[in-house]
């Protein structure tokens, strides 16, 4: 026997609770407190649905209970209220518990030829939920003079029993069929697929079944494209005839959705019934609206007193910031009805369309002339910067998403996708061709989404970036609750500049080698890697130290005093070396070399594995000149810049890929000589802070150790990630999606960060590092930085900030409030 407290009112009992009663229960029974005009009904908890699914004999006491709440012979409406709405549920039975009398009292409401029409869709409906039966079988008797008796004929052949016309009879089989229905096997699949639990849980909702005598529609009071008030009302009349005037209703309508907003503490969507020009309200939902909208929703619903600030940030997804900050392909833009030509992986978000181009120099002359076009690689190298700077988007048919062209187009905030296997480049003939034979010739217009990873024929339509005063509004709330720091990862001027414009902290990772990939420094620096003469190398040195150290002073002007974190030079040298036999012989020339001897010593650098081989701290200890170099450059523009009135700083250098704490003793020890020879030349003090970037799983677990020569662990999760898998970063992107559809791994580990196991190794280090040193600053500079779950994770793990590519820096900011404010939440911490 059910419960008293497992069948409750909607009306007069206040609101339910959605986690017993579920969604819909609880909307309808909140409204209905504050005065709405909600039909007469109950909510079956969760709790009792499960219940009649296990034991289908209590179903007959449940609806022998449920009409006791009702008039005699008064039609129901039974709709399902799941815990969570995206979860799903039964699709609602109309005019339940119809028996002889109902005909008498629907009659007035319905005409006699609607109450024949009404019976037959009931006894059809019926026998589609409860008996399994096809409602196309139906569609033949329709139009009979008696459908109703045609109907209940063929039911009775169907199931050998005949149609029950008491109230009491048809409830209790629905129930039971509504409760089977939801737990079978195939339901909770479906449901696991949209990220519901296991024990997800159904309640119903059963009220009177209004009768839209004058019409029924759905209303909202915001524009659902920019989340401005606009009054929408989608009202039909009983003939289905668009358009009906609703004046007089308008008032009533607005009262209403005004007590939605403050039930959903959101803009809301109501579907509304008029019955003898008396109005219902049958359902409450969230207004329809895109994810622009939501922000300027959220911040009227604070300016209201709707919401405080605090919930209002927890409202937003932080990954629908991306929208805003690029530009977007429509929503119909990856229908079938456009013609996608590939489809590979979205490394970088925003939209672009342009003529494609096969080269980085291609894309350059483009640029040239007013013109930026979309560069399509098999895979991008450190050459190809400059015209992936110069380009509106890039795609490449290899790699994932922390893949060389990803990477790099995400610091530019170029649209990309890579991974697009189903394409192949013919460089013989300038076209691209698709797998089902297509040819897009060099020169033809694409469309490309970087945030859904399609490409597309043709130029399609686009929407702007916008940053609307809403969205200033949303982010100076959040920087007001955030207590976890956000840098930008910028590896030029031009990125500082960007970082900058979405107010960065500081940056916490610039990657030195990038500086180094214009002409008139890749050759300098191809020199100094290939002479095998020591004072020639130092010459070579001596002409990039100006460079470097103009750079780092147009950074440290640009950032106004902010932190600024300097990785030394990270990758191998032959990522720097020319490839083509053109440029071999070119590069020979000028080095006055026979090219045989700049050949040779080309293949000496090659190595087998070469990401794991002689880069990053190793290079530094074998070729120490380079890493002097770079910090003389790093302290004589520190000094420069506060000889020119710059606020005071620390620059903070960093050493990559560091494995034993005698590397960065062996470091230190060079960088500390040549900050003194730097001090005694400018006769000035000269501060730094040296530390470490963790990438290799050794390094985290010896974090106690290096903590005791390092101001700063800064953890590279790209290449931790990598190694902790024994994956490519470049190369995984060809199972992924295969490995997370099938449950191997719940999320792509280069997306998101894992925190089973590399997460541990984050956990261990910045335990093991504070043991050892109790100011130890941590930080995180991989892209996992401007994922909002990893951002949440280092919250938690106590890092001081994170750093990520500057187009994602409004995202991290975001997800820093949040992370802050659930933070505080679990441990019972104040929030200003």
């Amino acid at each position: 026997m059910a419960k008293t407290t497992d069948i409750r009112r909607l009306t007069g009992a206040g609101p339910l609770d959605p986690e017993r009663f579920g969604v819909r229960a609880a909307r309808l029974s909140a409204m209905a407190a504050l005065g709405a005009p909600v039909p007469d009904g109950v909510a079956l908890s969760v709790a009792l649905v499960r219940d009649i699914a296990a034991n289908p004999g209590i179903a007959a006491d449940c609806a022998a209970r449920i009409l006791s709440n009702f008039p005699a012979d008064v039609p129901l409406a039974v709709r399902a209220s799941p815990q969570n709405p995206a979860w799903g549920g039964p699709a609602a039975v109309l005019n339940v518990g119809w028996t002889d009398a109902s005909d008498a009292l629907m009659r007035p409401l319905l005409g006699q030829a609607g109450v024949a029409r009404a019976r037959f869709a009931f006894v059809r409906d019926y026998a589609d939920r409860v008996a399994a039966m096809e409602t196309a079988d139906f569609d033949d008797i329709a139009t009979q003079d008696d459908a109703v008796a045609a109907a209940t004929r063929l039911y009775q052949a169907e199931t050998d029993v005949a149609f029950p016309w008491d109230a009491a009879e048809q409830l209790r089989h629905l129930l039971v069929a509504l409760a089977r229905d939801w737990s079978r096997p195939s339901a909770k699949m479906l449901r696991t697929a949209s990220g519901a639990p296991e024990d997800a849980g159904l309640g119903l909702v059963l009220h009177r079944a209004v009768v839209a005598t004058t019409g029924a529609g759905k209303v909202q009071h915001v524009d659902p494209a920019t989340g401005k008030d606009k009054y929408i009302c989608n009202f039909k009349g009983v003939d289905g005839t668009p358009g009906v005037d609703t004046t007089s209703l308008d008032a009533v309508i607005k009262t209403q959705i005004d007590r939605a907003n403050r039930v959903l503490e959101d803009a809301a969507r109501l579907n509304v019934v008029v019955e003898d020009d008396a109005l219902f309200v049958v359902d409450v939902l969230p207004a329809e609206r895109d994810n622009r909208a939501d922000i300027q929703i959220v911040v009227d619903l604070v300016s209201q007193g709707v919401l405080d600030k605090n919930r209002a940030l927890l409202r937003i997804n932080p990954q629908s910031l991306t929208e805003h900050m690029h530009p977007q392909v429509t929503d119909s833009c990856d229908s079938g009805a456009h013609d996608i030509l590939g489809r590979g992986v979205a490394a970088s978000p925003g939209a672009a369309q342009g003529p494609v181009v096969l080269t980085a120099q291609a894309a350059q002359v483009a640029a040239a002339h007013g013109q930026r076009a979309i560069l399509v690689r098999q895979e991008t190298s450190p050459e190809d910067i400059r015209g992936m700077n110069s380009a509106a988007g890039v795609i490449t048919l290899s790699g994932g998403l922390s893949s060389h062209a990803a990477v790099i187009a995400q610091g530019l905030g170029v649209p990309c996708v890579v991974g697009a296997r189903n394409m192949r480049i013919d460089t013989a003939a300038g076209t691209l061709i698709t797998d089902d034979g297509r040819v897009v010739s060099e020169g033809d217009i694409v469309t490309l989404n970087g945030s859904g990873g399609t490409v597309l024929a043709g130029a399609l339509r686009l929407r702007e970036a916008d940053l609307s005063p809403a969205i200033v509004t949303l982010m100076r709330w959040a920087d007001e609750a955030r207590t976890i720091g956000v840098r930008a990862n910028a590896d030029t001027p031009q990125d500082a500049r960007v970082a900058k414009q979405f107010l960065a902290e500081g940056i916490g990772l610039c990657r030195t080698e990038h500086m180094f990939y214009a002409a008139e420094r890749l050759d300098v620096m191809r020199e100094m890697i290939l002479t095998e003469d020591a004072a020639r190398r130092n010459h070579a040195l001596s002409r990039l130290l100006p460079m470097q150290r103009d750079d780092f002073v147009d950074l440290f002007r640009i950032m106004e005093g902010a932190p600024v974190t300097i990785r030394l030079l990270d990758p191998p040298l032959h990522e720097f070396l020319p490839k083509g036999d053109t440029e071999i012989c070119t590069l020979a020339a000028a080095m006055n070399l026979p090219e045989a001897t700049v050949r040779r010593r080309i293949a000496d650098l090659d190595e087998y594995n070469p990401m794991l081989g002689m880069r990053g701290v190793r290079l530094a200890v074998m070729v120490p000149e380079i890493y002097e170099m770079q910090a003389r450059a790093i302290f004589e523009a520190a000094l420069t810049y506060e000889d020119e009135g710059g606020a005071a700083f620390i620059p903070e250098i960093m050493i990559p890929l560091v494995s034993a704490q005698r590397e960065v003793d062996l470091i230190r020890d060079r960088i500390d000589a040549v900050a003194a020879d730097v001090s005694k030349n400018r006769a000035r003090p000269l501060n730094f802070k040296l530390g470490v970037m963790v990438e290799t799983p050794r390094a985290a677990l010896r974090s106690g150790d290096l903590a005791k020569s390092a101001a700063f662990l800064s953890f590279g999760t790209n290449d931790l990630t990598q190694m902790t898998y024994g994956l490519s970063r470049d190369d995984a992107g060809r199972f992924m999606r295969e490995y997370v559809h099938s449950g191997v791994y719940p999320e792509d580990p280069f997306l998101t960060l894992d925190v089973e196991a590399v997460g541990e190794l984050l956990l261990i280090a910045a335990r093991r590092g504070r043991d050892s040193n109790e100011s130890l600053e941590l930080g995180l500079c991989g892209e996992h930085g401007g994922d909002p779950y990893s951002v949440r994770f280092c919250k938690v793990a106590g890092f001081d900030y994170v750093s990520c590519s500057p187009f994602r820096v409004a995202i991290a900011r975001l997800a820093g409030a949040q992370a802050t404010l659930l933070h505080n939440a679990k441990t019972g911490a104040e929030t200003d």
